[in-house]
């Protein structure tokens, strides 16, 4: 177990170097892209603040990236070293060197999913919301006009979200078969229950009546089947930012109601298996920098070329498929995994071949 821990050691010290240089290059440039936006109160400090809140969500779209460029420069570093040689002289067969870089991998990967759930949504959503409040005043409208939504015949606005979440300046539309609204509603603000029940308060209705609109007023009027408490901090977020559970519910909330989900059905299975992506560039990056045989006349800076092509060429791989799943109408959990295969295959391959 001695030589386990050691080179499960290395590896999660080569994760961390990357990921501390990758987090001091597109944290510099995020601050600086950031500061042509200062506004009011929002300063140089709330920019950095603001950086420092959205990097970690920056850095958990870059886990494939970390992981490969860690991965080899962990196994190269030793290489160089002449340790992987004594420690396969010392009969430490391929399949204990698998173990000994699978189990942080399968570490990182649990972290993965933690971290999507849990922990940058919040901080990312935490960052939004002091930044708007800044740059605005404390101002509560939604930028960019609000947000709109569709339920069959039935179209909702939601123009402001005041302290604590809670919806403001309401207003639904609601359309007859032929086109014509039948029933418009606006409500100054609404209580939001798990369920997606609105209890919409101070109440206008405008209802058609043969031909007349009828104005109404309520104290209170219950609606059913709109967002729900989770998914209001986010409806202003790229669908990138959500939680992987809200972003699921959401996604078949938005198709249970006719809505175009595409988008986030997509985003959705690509975080949920992001991490098996982390483990199959983990899987590559092996035969790539440990190949013992292969390694006499190879220096450790190609093993790094090698290892940034491979990351330029997966994330422009990645795109072309997810271009061409969605103009083809594929089938999206298929095309969400099929980078993950084609790199798993790969590396099997590759370890078939790897001299150790």
């Amino acid at each position: 177990m001695i030589l386990e821990r050691y080179i499960a050691s290395n590896l999660i010290k080569g994760w961390l170097l990357v990921l501390l240089v990758l987090a001091a290059v597109f944290g510099l440039i995020s601050f600086i892209t950031e500061l042509e936006r200062t506004r009011f109160g929002y300063d140089a400090m709330a920019v950095g603040r603001y950086t420092l809140y959205t990097l970690p969500h920056q850095l958990v779209s870059l886990a494939p990236v970390i992981a490969l460029l860690g991965s080899i420069v962990a196994l190269a570093n030793l290489d160089r070293l002449n340790e992987l040689t004594i420690i396969s002289c010392t009969g430490f067969s391929r399949s204990r060197l698998l173990l000994a870089i699978g189990l942080p991998t399968a570490m990182m990967m649990v972290f993965l999913w933690v971290c999507m759930e849990y922990i940058t949504p919040v901080l990312q959503q935490s960052a939004e919301a002091e930044r708007h409040a800044l740059r605005y005043r404390n101002e509560v409208r939604i930028p960019d006009g609000g947000v709109w939504s569709k339920n069959g015949n039935r179209y909702i606005h939601l123009d402001k979200m005041l302290k604590g979440g809670i919806p403001g300046d309401i207003d639904l539309f609601e359309f007859d078969e032929s086109g014509r609204l039948t029933r418009a509603l606006h409500a100054k603000t609404a209580l939001v229950s798990k369920d997606r029940t609105w209890l919409f308060q101070n109440v206008r209705e405008k209802l058609l009546v043969k031909n007349n609109l009828v104005t109404r007023r309520y104290a209170e009027l219950e609606i059913g089947n709109l967002w729900s408490p989770a998914e209001l901090p986010t409806l202003t977020l790229n669908s990138d930012s959500m939680r992987l559970s809200v972003l699921g519910s959401y996604s078949r909330y938005r198709a249970d109601n006719g809505q175009p989900n595409a988008k986030y059905r997509s985003t959705f299975w690509q975080k949920l298996l992001m991490p098996l992506t982390v483990g199959a560039m983990v899987l590559l990056a092996t035969p790539i920098s440990a190949n013992l045989g292969a390694k006499r006349n190879r220096s450790f800076g190609l093993d790094i070329a090698m290892g940034a092509l491979v990351g330029i060429l997966f994330y422009l791989g990645t795109q072309i498929i997810f271009a061409l799943g969605q103009l083809l109408n594929l089938n999206i959990p298929l095309v969400a995994l099929a980078p993950t295969l084609l790199i798993l295959l790969c590396a099997l391959f590759m370890l078939r071949r790897m001299h150790w």
